[in-house]
């Protein structure tokens, strides 16, 4: 089964964009996976166990951190990475 998981990430800190990229670029380490961004969020599509295992990793890199930080996740299960079709 393959997903779409849209992540907005918001450090609580007044540098805030060297964590958002960092955890950016690990994502894209990920085979398999394709991520898009934009200024507001990025999405993330490919095979449920694979986006699982990346966001598992990552996020837990992200919240053993120090500071705050808040991530927002909308789920769809399905890919939409291409033109949606209902």
């Amino acid at each position: 089964m393959r997903i779409s998981v849209e992540i907005s990430m918001y450090p609580l800190k007044e540098v805030y964009k060297p964590a958002i990229i960092e955890f950016i670029k690990k994502l894209r380490t990920y085979e398999g996976l394709r991520l898009e961004t934009s200024g507001m969020s990025s999405q993330i599509f490919g095979e449920y166990d694979d986006v699982m295992d990346a966001l598992r990793t990552e996020v837990k890199g992200v919240f053993q951190d120090p500071g705050k930080v808040v991530m927002i996740m909308k789920w769809l299960n399905d890919d939409v990475s291409g033109p949606v079709k209902f």
